[in-house]
């Protein structure tokens, strides 16, 4: 009586919930594999895809296993539903990549492009004519983690500025501000 008991509640509790999780993981590996490939990460993106298919073939090795289960049915379905949400976040948390900003000013820019290059920002303008007469143009690519930083500069100088991002697949050249050193890297290079 307790084996069926514990059969019931695995197939009908457990196995569900492995079911989602794993399908969760390969869906965002998936969503992963998907940036690296655009990114032209040729290593890395076999890599998680390796990962990702063998996640998948357990998860479906399990609905095979008992096809009259449609609790494994919703339990997979869930789970690449919640996999795609997650691969965004996660996506969103690494910003690997380039961006690139093109705003349009009305107001005088050369506030807002002195704080963009005293921040180390590459950038390029231009004059342009717009609908309402002339406008600059104010063109820079920037590591996609910096993107806040740079939205924050941009709103707080020139609040009314028009701008366009765009995913950048790969550059030569220019310039990025430096990395940032964290704080223990600067504390052991006092000491030495």
């Amino acid at each position: 009586m307790i084996n069926l008991y514990e059969n019931f509640i695995f197939s009908l509790v457990i196995l569900p919930i492995l079911i989602f999780i794993a399908r969760v993981g390969d869906v965002s590996l998936g969503t992963l594999r998907i940036v690296f490939i655009s990114q032209g990460k040729k290593k890395l993106a076999p890599l998680v895809g390796f990962f990702e298919i063998m996640i998948w073939l357990l998860a479906i090795g399990q609905i095979f296993s008992d096809l009259t289960n449609f609790i494994y049915y919703f339990a997979y379905a869930g789970g690449f539903a919640m996999g795609n949400y997650v691969g965004l976040i996660i996506e969103q948390k690494i910003s690997i990549g380039l961006l690139n900003l093109q705003l349009i000013v009305k107001e005088n820019p050369d506030e807002l492009i002195k704080a963009l290059k005293e921040k180390g920002y590459g950038l390029t303008t231009m004059t342009a004519e717009g609908t309402k007469g002339i406008v600059r143009l104010v063109l820079l690519v920037i590591k996609r983690k910096n993107l806040p930083k740079v939205l924050s500069i941009i709103r707080v100088i020139n609040p009314k500025a028009f701008i366009s991002i765009e995913q950048v697949s790969s550059v030569k050249g220019g310039n990025f501000p430096p990395k940032e050193r964290l704080h223990w890297q600067l504390y052991k290079r006092k000491k030495v």
